[in-house]
């Protein structure tokens, strides 16, 4: 990615150069493109010899979700780790002490959650600096991300680090944009908006796409759109991933200072070393995976409520239960009995398309 290193501060600089107002939009918006394009190169090397990808920190997913701590070195992550789920993460008074990712497990609600103490990034690692690469891909696998923080300098960190993972294609505690996206073979772009736009118009869409030799397409814009939003949607290649920001080291703060954190959105403040706070940085854990525990009854017993089964938020119908027990099982599927809330009477029978909630009973009828 070498040819590409140059470009992108030159980009970078004549984006802040150029004025920022309707003549000008259709410019920038190009630029943008451009700029989503190198990085993307620099993010995906271009296969060159036969010597492999390289050494990464691929660590096998297990559990029912996975928890990847990034900041910088020397915040707490390998305390908290320690601290959290028993695990032995070197800790020690200089930086860079974890040099690879060390895997945790909790059990929380009868889940099993797996926590990744990743090594501490600095700027510039999307851009490959420090081993800042290979940290940030592991931490795109992730099911929420928890940015450690020190609490006596935690702003400039949380820029630098939100930068970091943005710039690698991570979208914190943000929606995929509500645009319709759609190639074709012939009849050129087509731009249809549902509601008033102040970024986009045709001429920035149509260069945008041009830039990626898009000619052909449909697009619908269903919200006030930017140009970051088209490209995100384009490049296809973004996670949106929930975010808690970790401010660690309350012990070194006083109470007013501790007040005005509280109100921080998506913030939490422990002290790794104390073990401070921890319930309420676990409860927040739960809430922002949204997990699902559903719990099995065998037919004739009595449901077992000491392991549940646990599926993710998005896929919670009773098929997607019985294909995370055993693929076989939606072949010999006949009916399902739920008790809870996601039906109007208990038991009520069900098809593989019924959408369970959070701590229903199934029992699986099969042929």
């Amino acid at each position: 990615p070498s040819r590409c290193e140059p470009a992108v501060p030159c980009l970078l600089l004549q984006m802040a150069r150029t004025q920022k107002n309707k003549a000008t939009a259709h410019h920038l918006g190009l630029l943008k493109a451009r700029l989503a394009k190198l990085r993307r190169e620099l993010i995906t090397p271009k296969g060159g010899g036969g010597g492999g990808p390289g050494e990464g920190f691929d660590v096998a997913k297990t559990g029912d979700a996975r928890i990847g701590f990034v900041g910088f070195p020397s915040v707490g992550k390998s305390t908290l780790l320690s601290n959290l789920a028993g695990v032995y993460s070197e800790v020690a008074a200089y930086e860079f002490t974890t040099l690879t990712t060390v895997p945790g497990v909790i059990r929380y609600k009868g889940a099993k959650i797996q926590l990744l103490d990743l090594p501490g990034i600095i700027e510039g690692a999307k851009d490959g600096k420090g081993r800042g690469r290979q940290v940030i891909a592991v931490a795109r696998t992730c099911n929420l991300i928890l940015i450690v923080l020190d609490v006596l300098k935690p702003l400039g960190h949380k820029k630098i680090i939100e930068n970091e993972l943005e710039g690698f294609g991570i979208r914190l505690n943000s929606k995929p944009p509500n645009i319709g996206f759609k190639k074709k073979d012939k009849g050129g772009i087509n731009l249809t908006a549902t509601c008033p736009q102040s970024e986009l118009d045709t001429e920035t869409v149509k260069s945008i796409l041009a830039e990626y030799k898009i000619h052909n397409a449909d697009v619908t814009l269903r919200s006030d759109a930017t140009a970051d939003d088209l490209i995100d949607v384009v490049e296809g290649n973004r996670v949106y991933i929930p975010c808690i920001y970790v401010l660690n080291k309350i012990d070194q703060i006083s109470i007013e200072e501790l007040d005005i954190i509280y109100k921080v959105p998506h913030c939490v403040p422990i002290s790794a070393h104390h073990r401070w706070n921890f319930d309420d940085l676990l409860e927040k854990i739960w809430d922002y995976l949204k997990l699902v525990r559903i719990y099995t009854k065998p037919k004739g017993q009595l449901p077992d409520y000491t392991s549940p089964v646990v599926l993710p938020y998005c896929k919670t119908t009773v098929e997607d239960f019985c294909m995370k027990i055993h693929k076989n099982l939606i072949k010999d599927f006949k009916y399902a009995l739920v008790w809870g809330s996601s039906v109007k009477h208990n038991p009520q029978k069900v098809g593989k398309d019924h959408t369970l909630e959070d701590e229903d009973v199934i029992q699986i009828v099969k042929k």
